[in-house]
Formats: structure tokens, C-alpha cells, sequence
């Protein structure tokens, strides 16, 4: 495999994308029957050296969808009460502006051409988002329909765990089983994780380089 250093610009590091790690809370495991309740974000930024950090978060309660399933057993899960006066929950549209409107200007900050959604089993998340984004009619979706990166992947090939807490500690992170299932949580855990592997592979990388110049430098000198 030909090994080349990574950009050190985030528009070019993946292809013109931005990742931005999301978890959502809902009513249940359908997204087009059950209700999206919560939603944060946090875009992934990089630094001057090409290291990848987390972003500054935005997050909302949703207000279920007209029709919409809520199973108690979710609920349970999750701790949130959807009739809960002080929740301060937004409609669909409302909320989808909330996050949407600020991965658009990092974007436009950092030169990408469009969003990639990243999560801990990240299809659940995305697809309901797009549900929301169907339902609403919404035309501005900074996010690619359905490519994703996956944390349950890269955390299973770089650490060898693949539930979220494990991940998480084998990477030498912290994690709060009493905070888990608040999307604001689970979103800033995530990202730390996605930027941890991304970095841990970046260091590697480099290394490898790094000694292939090397081996061919005292190759040359031999001759």
C-alpha cells in the first residue's frame, strides 16, 4: 500500500467533506413512525498540524411529529418526558434549522462542500433525520442522503470494541453510565472517539512515512 501524508486542511482530509457527529433520542427504533425527540451535533474541526478535534455543539428537543409512536420502553431509556413543560422543544422545521444553520456556515469557514454525518451506529441517526427532513419538506440538508461514518467500525478495526462505553475506555476516555442516552452526552462521547481513532491513525501514519524515508535514506547511503 503507497502511504502519502494527509492535508492538513479539513476540505481536503475527507474529500470535501465535513464530518459532523450526531445522536438523536427518540420514541422508538422506526424512524418513520416514532417520534424524533432530541437531536445534537458537533462538527469536527482540525488544527494547523491536522488534528482533528470537536467543534462547538448545538442541540434541541423536538417536538414529536402529528401522529407520531412513542413506546414507554423508549422513554425508560432515555429519561425524557415529552409533555414536560420546561423541555423547551422545538418543531421539526424549527430544530432542523437549529442544527443545519450552523454546519453550513463551518462549512463555508472551512471550504467543504457538504456534511457526513458521523454516529455510533450511524444509519439509525441519519435515517431519522432524513425522516425529519421528508416530513418537513425541508430543501437545505447540509448532509450527504446516505453515506456516514460509523464509529462502531472504526472503533471495532482500531480498538477492538465496538459498544460505545468500551470504545471509549480502551481509548483512554472518560465515560458516564448515569449521562448515557441524553443526546448532548452521547454526541460529545462520540466525538471525542471519532477524533481520537482519526488521530490515533494520523500518528501512525506519519510514523510510517516517517520510517520509510528513513530505511530509504541509509538504503541510498550504502550504495
Amino acid at each position: 500500500m503507497r502511504l502519502t501524508s494527509f492535508s492538513a486542511t479539513l476540505s481536503e482530509r475527507f474529500r470535501g467533506y465535513l464530518p459532523v457527529v450526531v445522536d438523536v433520542e427518540t420514541g422508538g427504533f422506526h424512524c418513520e413512525q416514532d417520534a424524533l425527540l432530541e437531536i445534537a451535533a458537533v462538527p469536527v474541526l482540525m488544527d494547523e498540524h491536522g488534528f482533528v478535534y470537536p467543534g462547538e455543539m448545538v442541540s434541541t428537543h423536538v417536538m414529536p411529529f402529528a401522529g407520531a409512536n412513542i413506546d414507554p420502553r423508549s422513554l425508560e431509556i432515555n429519561g425524557i418526558d415529552p409533555t414536560h413543560p420546561l423541555r423547551g422543544a422545538r418543531d421539526e422545521r424549527d430544530a432542523l434549522d437549529l442544527i443545519f444553520n450552523p454546519i453550513r456556515k463551518v462549512m463555508k469557514q472551512s471550504g467543504c462542500t457538504r456534511a457526513i454525518l458521523v454516529g455510533h451506529n450511524a444509519n439509525f441517526d441519519l435515517s431519522f433525520v432524513n425522516a425529519a427532513i421528508r416530513r418537513t419538506g425541508h430543501k437545505r440538508s447540509p448532509f450527504h442522503p446516505f453515506s456516514c461514518f460509523d464509529t462502531v467500525s472504526l472503533a471495532g478495526l482500531a480498538l477492538g470494541q465496538t459498544v460505545l462505553s468500551k470504545a471509549l475506555f480502551q481509548a483512554g476516555l472518560d465515560w458516564k453510565g448515569e449521562e448515557a442516552h441524553s443526546a448532548v452526552y452521547d454526541t460529545e462521547r462520540t466525538a471525542e472517539l471519532f477524533c481520537a481513532i482519526v488521530n490515533q491513525w494520523k500518528r501512525f501514519h506519519d510514523a510510517c512515512i516517517h520510517a520509510e524515508a528513513a530505511l530509504a535514506q541509509s538504503e541510498s547511503a550504502r550504495f
